[in-house]
């Protein structure tokens, strides 16, 4: 769940992306797994799910080193991939890597979560 304000906006990077209204200093937690908005949908339970909610589901989640897909229940799904993040991750946390300004978007590297086998294709 995002502990700083956000907003989604169209991203130079990709499709929508999280952006900002404040300034966010550097080591600042930006986000933090919380289990009462965001959900850990195992394998078998995603498959129980009607299409096109499945793949929806797929799309805006990350599959974590124990196979669980995690959906983020608030703008977190829309976090944008960057090789070069202003984000990175800290076990259930994402933390502002350095000074963001009011205005950027923020931007994770998935390889430092992500463990489908796709992750492996980014640059």
């Amino acid at each position: 769940m995002f502990l700083v304000p956000t907003y989604l906006a169209q991203s130079p990077i990709h499709g929508l992306g999280v952006f900002t209204p404040v300034a966010i200093a550097a080591g600042t937690v930006v986000w933090d797994l919380n289990p009462d908005i965001d959900w850990a949908i195992a394998p078998a339970e995603l498959e129980a799910f009607p299409e096109p909610f499945r793949t929806r589901i797929r799309h805006y989640s990350y599959l974590n080193v124990d196979g669980v897909y995690m959906f983020c229940g608030d703008n977190g799904k829309f976090m944008n991939h960057d090789k070069l993040p202003n984000c990175y991750e800290d076990d259930t946390r994402t933390i502002a890597a350095r000074d963001i300004a009011a205005g950027e978007e923020l931007s994770c590297d998935y390889r430092a979560f992500e463990h489908a086998p796709w992750v492996h294709q980014l640059k």
